[in-house]
C-alpha cells in the first residue's frame, strides 16, 4: 500500500515539474512561486517536524534548530567554494552562478523525496489512518517538490536535459524510499535531525538566490502575490494533512 501511494507522489512530482518548464515565459513568476513553495515547506512542514522529532536541547538549544543553522551556512559554504573553484579553472558561471551548485541542491530535493517515501511507508506501519494523513501530505506537496526540483536546476544554468533527469530521479525517489521501509527503520531523531539541516540548506536557497532572482528584473506585485501563494498552498496542505 505505502508503495501505491509513493506512485501518487511519483505523478506529482512529474507534474510540478512539467509546470515549471512550461511556464518559463514568465520566469519571474515561477520562481516567486518556487521561493513561496520552498519558504513554506520548511517554515510550517520541515522545521516544525524536525523539532518534534528531534527536540533535545543542546547547550540550551534544540538540536534540530542547531542543525537548521548548520544547514543554511553549509549551503552557503557549498556555494562560496564551488564558485571559487569554478572561477580558478577558468569555468563559466551562468549569471553569476555555478551550475554544479544547481545540481547539488536538486540532489539534495531528491534525497528529501526518497525520505518522504520512508515518511509513507513508516505510517503505514503505525495504522492505516496514520499513513492516510502522511500520503496525504506528502503526495500533495511532491507537486512542489517537482517545481523546485527542475525550476533550481535550470536557474543555475544547467541544460534542460539534466534538469529533466533531476526531476526523473525526484520523481523515482519518494518509491524507492517506500519499498525500502521493508528492510530499514529509521531513527526517530536521526530523521529529525536531517529535516532540520536540510530546511535550513533548503530555506538559504529560497532567501538567498531564488527570491533575489525573482525580484531582480520584474519586481512586480504579482510576483509578490506567487511568493505568498506559494506559502498559503503549502499552509494548506499542512492543515489539510494534520
Amino acid at each position: 500500500m505505502a508503495v501505491f501511494v509513493a506512485l501518487g507522489a511519483f505523478l506529482m512530482t512529474l507534474a510540478g515539474g512539467w509546470t515549471a518548464q512550461r511556464v518559463t515565459d514568465r520566469r519571474h513568476l515561477v520562481l516567486g512561486l518556487a521561493g513561496g513553495l520552498m519558504l513554506g515547506v520548511v517554515g510550517l512542514d520541515l522545521l516544525p517536524e524536525a523539532l518534534h522529532a528531534a527536540g533535545d536541547e543542546v547547550f540550551g538549544v534544540p538540536a534540530a534548530l542547531l542543525l537548521f543553522v548548520a544547514g543554511f551556512l553549509l549551503a552557503h559554504l557549498v556555494e562560496r567554494l564551488l564558485a571559487a573553484r569554478q572561477a580558478a579553472h577558468g569555468g563559466e558561471e551562468h549569471d553569476g552562478r555555478v551550475p554544479e551548485v544547481g545540481l547539488t541542491a536538486a540532489a539534495a530535493m531528491v534525497g528529501h523525496s526518497a525520505m518522504d517515501g520512508v515518511a509513507i511507508g513508516a505510517a503505514f506501519q503505525v495504522g492505516g489512518g496514520m499513513g492516510t494523513a502522511v500520503a496525504l501530505a506528502v503526495v500533495a506537496h511532491d507537486f512542489a517538490d517537482g517545481f523546485n526540483t527542475y525550476t533550481i536546476t535550470s536557474l543555475y544554468g544547467n541544460a534542460r536535459r539534466k534538469a529533466l533527469i533531476m526531476l526523473f530521479a525526484d520523481a523515482v525517489a519518494p518509491v524507492l524510499g517506500a519499498a525500502s521501509t521493508t528492510f530499514v527503520t529509521i531513527p526517530e531523531g536521526l530523521l529529525g535531525g536531517y529535516l532540520g539541516l536540510f530546511g535550513g540548506a533548503l530555506l538559504y536557497l529560497a532567501a538567498a538566490e531564488i527570491l533575489p532572482e525573482a525580484h531582480h528584473e520584474h519586481p512586480a506585485r504579482s510576483t509578490l502575490l506567487c511568493t505568498v501563494a506559494g506559502v498559503g498552498f503549502i499552509w494548506l496542505v499542512v492543515g489539510l494533512a494534520g
